[in-house]
């Protein structure tokens, strides 16, 4: 073959991404808002184990309980483990309040009911961040397809960001319930195939780690490897990903919307 074929034309060169910025730090209490049990643990928890360093005050909301997620347990096996799992995990990296919504594992709904369930949420905790997980129809590099569970939940938190501060919408009997929180300044989404945002990894690596070893039922059901290994693996991969394009330093990424 010539040599002149085997060079890149410049249509075939993939375009340079811009680097990712380092999220704002401007900000007290974080609400995250997931799915599942160990949805923040691939990656994020290194973030918060960061911020409540700092100071920062942070919360788990959880959609399910993760119960479908083992199929070698029962939904009513694995469900109370699973949040067992998921409160020690949380603790790992210095949150102490975990909330299970009791949706449906596997078959979680977007609309007015999920909506509700977030919004009055973040009435509850008033965060100024909160973070959830990929809402896109794909992870990162678009190969793999993400889940039902991950889309609508993610979807519905961006959403009820916006119904939180408006009074009449979920509203209930005068004096009931909390009241409207338009607070909310950022929504980083983890996970997703547009990062725009980072956090330094290095600080939160470790107790990244033992954070997602937490889960160890559910990670022993994954994969045959060993779990501790598998956790480092896992990580420290996804987190040197990010380094290209913030620094050369391991990071976490997240998209980033402002809401005002």
């Amino acid at each position: 073959m010539p040599q002149e074929t085997q060079q890149e034309t410049p249509q075939q060169k993939q375009p340079e991404l811009p680097p990712l910025a380092g999220m704002p730090t401007d900000w007290q209490r974080a609400l995250a808002i997931v799915a599942h049990p160990d949805d923040l643990e691939y990656g994020a928890s290194a973030a918060v184990a960061t911020w409540t360093d700092a100071g920062k005050e942070c919360a788990y909301v959880l959609a399910t309980s993760g119960e479908a997620g083992i199929d070698t347990l029962s939904p009513a096996e694995a469900g109370p483990l699973r949040e067992r799992e998921q409160r020690a995990s949380a603790a790992a990296v210095g949150v102490r309040v975990v909330e299970f919504l009791g949706h449906p594992d596997g078959v979680v709904e977007y609309g007015t009911a999920l909506r509700r369930d977030l919004a009055l949420a973040i009435r509850r905790h008033r965060p100024e961040l909160v973070v959830t997980l990929n809402h896109h129809d794909t992870w990162p590099g678009g190969t793999h397809w993400n889940t039902p569970d991950h889309r609508n939940v993610g979807r519905a938190a961006l959403d009820a960001v916006a119904d939180a501060g408006n009074r009449w919408i979920f509203a209930g009997p005068p004096g009931e319930g909390p009241e409207p929180w338009g607070g909310v300044r950022y929504v980083a989404v983890a996970g997703s195939p547009q990062p725009t945002h980072a956090v330094d990894a290095t600080p939160g690596r470790d107790r990244a780690v033992a954070s997602l070893l937490c889960h160890r039922t559910y990670i022993e059901a994954l994969t045959d490897q060993d779990p501790e290994e598998y956790c480092r693996t896992f990580l420290d991969g996804a987190m040197a990903a990010v380094a290209p394009r913030f620094g050369g330093r391991p990071g976490v990424a997240f998209e980033l919307f402002r809401t005002a």
